[in-house]
């Protein structure tokens, strides 16, 4: 795939540093809870900055999420996700993403990335999605973004989860949405 060929393929594809609009995206997730039913999470505090280059498959993306803005809906359920038992956020403040890589995948894009969670640092794979590129009303340029991936949360040392008698009280698979907005810096 040749650079003029994959900038073309992309409508309104513009070059630059953007940085995420925290109004107009989010970082979520979600996990089952007692293997019956799934709770889905957000987190309200979250920054980053992404470079789209000239070649698409040289941009880069990095992201920090403050971990104690974790919302579930539920305090009581958030505290204790806050607690020693999963993140441990008196130590472990933020949670963080840097990309290593973008790649064509069918019909999107996989942006390859290290994400470093309580200390530990593993490689995960995010399936892209481009939404778009153009003008806002305010006289700016806005790019949307959308992607999916999933962890082990184990592979993070967050392990509680083990209900008495046995069974898991939360899976180990979380699965992570992103709903990106970011605005041209540059």
């Amino acid at each position: 795939m040749t650079t003029s060929t994959t900038v073309g393929a992309i409508p309104g594809y513009v070059a630059g540093t953007w940085t995420i609009d925290p109004v107009h995206s989010e970082v979520g997730f979600s996990v089952r809870h007692m293997m019956v039913s799934k709770v889905r999470g957000k987190f309200d505090t979250f920054s980053g900055e992404i470079v789209t280059g000239a070649d698409p498959l040289g941009s880069s993306v990095t992201a920090q999420i403050d971990l104690a803005s974790i919302n579930t809906g539920n305090e009581q359920r958030d505290a204790h996700i806050r607690s020693a038992d999963f993140f441990e956020t008196d130590t472990h403040k933020t949670m963080t993403y840097r990309s290593t890589g973008i790649r064509p995948e069918g019909d999107g894009y996989v942006l390859d990335g290290e994400l470093t969670l309580k200390g530990i640092t593993r490689n995960v794979p995010l399936k892209l999605e481009l939404n778009g590129f153009g003008p806002d009303p305010y006289g700016g340029t806005r790019a949307g973004f959308s992607a999916t991936a999933e962890i082990n949360r184990s592979d993070f040392d967050v392990k509680f989860g083990l209900a008495e008698g046995g069974g898991a009280v939360v899976s180990d698979k979380v699965t992570i949405q992103l709903e990106i907005e970011a605005v041209l810096a540059s």
